[in-house]
């Protein structure tokens, strides 16, 4: 499909793929910080008040990762950023029920040029992916660069040359859209239309 498979020692570079990595959720309400004796349970904001680092029990899962940083940065950064790829059907909505090749199709070439949030990654036996897979841009995580160097093991292959151009110029265009809520121009009876197919859109003052 559209992987290739570098040698173990090649150089980490955008658009390599790898799996296993840590995903850290911090959460800023009941964090429970270790102790010597017990962990205790507390809120973020006392622990800003305090000013002083701490030791907390964290939730981490390990989930499959796409390096996001530049060639350059990945190279020479103390810290990579990778974006995380998760099912395709979790990352865009429109493909929930989507059984038909036909409806595939469309959601794979049309709305790919609509819905910047994602980047498809089709399912590819030599690469482990079994199914439908999405690289989703609003997940990202950090790894130093050295602790990546080391674990290039769990590197199952990288993007092609076309792809991985592609997936440069989707990640630019993500960075740099302008956000907007398309509905802001319509009158109520289009607004009410919309609302059929995206019920959380919310009206606009001049729109009640």
């Amino acid at each position: 499909m559209i992987y290739e498979f570098p040698p173990l020692e090649a150089a980490i570079r955008q658009g390599d793929i790898f799996v296993g990595l840590p995903r850290v959720d911090v959460p800023l309400r009941k964090i429970i910080v270790a102790g010597n004796d017990d962990d205790v349970e507390t809120d973020w904001d006392l622990i800003v008040q305090a000013g002083l680092p701490i030791t907390a029990v964290l939730p981490v899962r390990p989930v499959t990762a796409i390096v996001a940083s530049q060639d350059c940065d990945a190279s020479h950064n103390p810290d990579v950023t990778l974006c995380e790829v998760r099912n395709f059907r979790d990352v865009e909505r429109k493909a929930k029920d989507t059984q038909s090749v036909k409806s595939w199709i469309s959601i794979l070439t049309q709305q790919a040029r609509l819905n910047l949030k994602w980047f498809y990654l089709p399912p590819d036996e030599q690469i482990g992916f079994k199914d439908k897979l999405a690289v989703d841009f609003t997940v990202t995580l950090r790894v130093p660069r050295s602790d990546l160097e080391d674990s290039r093991h769990l590197r199952k292959g990288r993007l092609n040359p076309l792809a991985d151009e592609h997936f440069r110029e989707r990640i630019a265009e993500f960075f740099r859209r302008y956000p907007y809520d398309e509905w802001y121009p319509l009158n109520n009876e289009e607004l009410a239309e919309y609302k059929k197919s995206y019920p959380d859109a919310e009206p606009k003052a001049w729109q009640v």
